[in-house]
Order: structure tokens, then sequence, then C-alpha cells
């Protein structure tokens, strides 16, 4: 689940707030909020210190789920990521073969 979603939940709709409201209380526009609500965005760093100065839930916590929720997304397409995994022992081959070592 998108961080903005639970921000929604737990933040707008269990105290009957609008988004107009909840954006003056955070301090941040409407734009920016209702981007977050609707998955366009994610919590950055101030807005978690905001939503714990605002509703009291720590920072560190909304932190942890926004990376959570990109690692998740990430991994979900893992499959597409290439590298070429590092092996020490033919990293120093190469090395030796470019006299290097």
């Amino acid at each position: 689940m998108h961080p903005g979603t639970a921000v929604r939940q737990d933040c707008i709709e269990k105290h009957g707030l609008s988004v107009t409201d909840a954006a003056r209380i955070l301090g941040v526009d409407r734009q920016t909020l209702s981007n977050l609500l609707n998955s366009r965005s994610g919590i950055s760093p101030e807005m978690a210190v905001r939503l714990e100065k605002a509703f009291g839930t720590p920072a560190r916590e909304w932190l942890i789920r926004q990376l959570d929720y990109e690692l998740t997304e990430v991994m979900r397409r893992a499959n597409k990521i290439k590298v070429q995994p590092f092996r020490a022992s033919m990293h120093r081959v190469n090395e030796a073969s470019r006299g290097e070592v």
C-alpha cells in the first residue's frame, strides 16, 4: 500500500479532516498533499516530520513505510535490473592482466 493511503486513513479520515484543512495543518499547499494522497509522490523526510508534529506518528515510521513501499515496487521488477555480479577473484585477475596489481 502506498504510504499516502495510510496518511489518508490514519490522519485525515480518522480525524474527519478535509484535504484543505489537513494541508493547512501540515503547512503545505493542497496540491502537495493531494499528490501524496493520490500516490503521485512519496513521503519526504520533511513531510514525515510535519506528519509527526501534526498527528503524532514518528517521522521514522513514515519514512520506513515509504522505504518499504519503494523497495517492494523495485523488487517486483528486480528480474529486469541487469547487473554484472562482482567476483573478487575475477577482479584481481583482470587487474593483473592489465598490470594494475
